[in-house]
């Protein structure tokens, strides 16, 4: 009795088909000498460049930065510099962190920390009124905000332009060194 084979298969390349087959089964080759330190740089982290997920953290940084710093006031009833510095500063990490290096960030986040910053102290001022009048905070601040306004403008001195400005430098720079 005969045994029929199967006809031959044609192999076209290497290991049945497999055009990588060989260079897999081979060794990489070494290198002749160590590399010397400092010889090859690290791949260069992407840039990030998003101008809109910037300006959305700063906004929200700002918001929640006001918030804080009006309670801050309304609860010392002054006005503290390192706070709004805090203020300023953290509006522009977040702008740097989440957007990258736009150039339009560190100037938005500027602009946004002076906003929180006079928003935190409306926020403080009508926490002072609520108190001294027996009302709540909302109604004050919510209803009475022209009166809000007025007190506040009384109450500026140099000092809380001073602190305007501390704050959009340290957004500035911290938007700039967040970013590199």
């Amino acid at each position: 009795m005969s045994q029929s084979a199967p006809p031959p298969q044609p192999q076209s390349g290497p290991a049945g088909g497999n055009p990588y087959a060989d260079q897999a089964a081979a060794p990489a080759p070494a290198a002749p000498y160590p590399p010397q330190p400092g010889a090859f740089a690290a791949p260069a982290a992407p840039v990030r460049d998003n101008l809109v997920l910037g300006l959305a953290a700063a906004l929200v940084a700002a918001v929640a930065a006001a918030a804080l710093y009006g309670v801050v006031i309304g609860s010392t009833k002054h006005e503290i510099g390192w706070a709004a510095v805090g203020v300023g500063f953290v509006t522009g990490l977040a702008a740097g962190k989440a957007g990258g290096r736009n150039p339009v960030l560190p100037v938005a986040g500027a602009v946004l920390a002076l906003g929180s910053v006079y928003a935190g102290q409306l926020v403080g001022e009508a926490m002072i009124i609520a108190d001294y009048v027996h009302a709540g905070f909302s109604e004050v601040f919510f209803d009475h905000l022209d009166l809000v306004q007025e007190a506040w403008k009384k109450d500026a001195d140099p000092m809380t332009f001073l602190f305007f400005a501390i704050a959009a430098y340290a957004a500035f720079t911290g938007a700039r060194k967040a970013a590199a």
